[in-house]
């Protein structure tokens, strides 16, 4: 069975940092181009941070210098290291594999952002 577990979300004052996890099912994790995504309330899915096919890295403008995508493929875990944090990086933010034939997606954790 697939599964993408994220973890690491909370509640942080504005200019805090925190880290998001994401544990992959081993079976896709090698195969699949990973990322980060978040959805804020009455707004559509969007994407923060992700691993193109060619091992490079795309960010949202509205994260570059603040949120550092990383993974360690030895633990099949993808992370999100957020520097800086905004109220408007308030959002629930989900884990994503791109996998050639389906597009697989975590539960989401919530990250809140106060001012």
């Amino acid at each position: 069975q697939v599964q993408l577990v994220e973890s690491g979300g909370g509640l942080v004052q504005a200019g805090g940092s925190l880290r998001l996890s994401c544990a992959v099912s081993k079976i896709i994790f090698s195969v699949s181009a990973m990322g980060w995504y978040r959805q804020a309330p009455g707004k559509q899915r969007e994407m923060v941070a992700v691993f193109t096919r060619g091992g490079m890295t795309n960010y949202a403008d509205s994260v570059k210098g603040r949120f550092t995508i990383s993974r360690d493929n030895a633990k099949h875990t993808v992370y999100l290291q957020m520097n800086s944090l905004k109220p408007e990086d308030t959002a629930v933010y989900y884990c994503n594999a791109d996998h050639p034939y389906y597009d697989y997606w975590g539960q989401g954790t919530q990250v809140t952002v106060s001012s």
